[in-house]
């Protein structure tokens, strides 16, 4: 799988889209216009090896819901992601066996030095 999710609504998603510079052989996919799969998102569980570290923590839905005073399982972060866009932690780009998931400065230069 070779694959960009992120929000284009999102600034910072727009930043490091246009940071990365993706080749053309990446499909990029906007999941508020496409929600992610199910089978798109237990690839990305299978090169994580948690729904945890896939869900967003900043979400406004996060704290609306009260989910920051809840002991979540994989099962409900799973759940959630699934149900609304806003819970998959952004950006996520899947080079092959790689998964480079969030905004961190880490996270990005590692992405940049995939791709080249």
């Amino acid at each position: 799988m070779k694959k960009f999710f992120y929000l284009k609504t999102c600034d910072t998603c727009k930043r490091i889209l246009s940071e990365l510079d993706l080749p053309a052989d990446i499909e990029q996919q906007n999941v508020k216009d496409k929600p992610i799969s199910e089978d798109d998102l237990e690839t990305l569980y299978q090169l994580t090896g948690s729904y945890e570290s896939l869900f967003n923590r900043r979400s406004k839905l996060y704290r609306e819901k009260g989910l920051h005073e809840q002991q979540l399982s994989e099962t409900d972060y799973r759940n959630y992601i699934l149900e609304h866009y806003t819970f998959l932690k952004r950006p996520i780009l899947v080079i092959n066996d790689q998964i480079f998931a969030g905004n961190s400065k880490k996270t990005v230069a590692a992405a940049k030095e995939a791709l080249q």
